[in-house]
């Protein structure tokens, strides 16, 4: 089925995209939860009159992405944990709290949108976990990990 996209949804497209899905995906969520519309004639020319606004929230999208990109690029997150002698934790660093420590900050992020490497970390030392941003916009955050005294 042939849809036009009402809301960025991620994996499958930005405000504005058409899209070839599944026909159960569309009739049973995305057109009742109002993320897309039907792809005809009508929605189609009310897409053209809308795809000038529709481009400006994209671009004004792509400019925080990039101001987020420049702010968390430049923090350092430290993280005092309990570890044994060879410098393993006794638990882990993970995406969860990687969120809840830059909420502390004042950055809102999802925690799915934070990419730890092997999904948690469990050694002592500097590390450096991904942010996905808007579109292909990365940012990389560093981890500082202390023991505990």
């Amino acid at each position: 089925m042939k849809i036009i996209l009402n809301q960025d949804i991620a994996g499958l497209g930005e405000e504005g995209d058409v899209k070839e899905v599944a026909n159960g995906y569309a009739r049973n969520y995305l057109i009742p939860g109002k993320m897309a519309s039907h792809y005809n004639k009508q929605n189609a020319l009310l897409l053209e009159q809308r795809r000038a606004a529709i481009e400006k929230r994209k671009e004004e999208k792509r400019h925080e992405a990039m101001s987020l990109k420049e702010k968390l690029e430049s923090e350092e997150l430290l993280f005092t944990m309990p570890a044994g002698e060879n410098g393993k934790l006794f638990g882990s660093v993970n995406n969860a709290l990687i969120a809840s420590e830059l909420e502390k900050k004042g950055y809102s992020i999802e925690r799915k949108r934070i990419e730890v490497p092997d999904h948690n970390i469990r050694m002592l030392g500097n590390h450096t976990v991904m942010i996905k941003l808007y579109g292909n916009e990365e940012a990389s955050v560093r981890i500082i990990i202390e023991p505990a005294e």
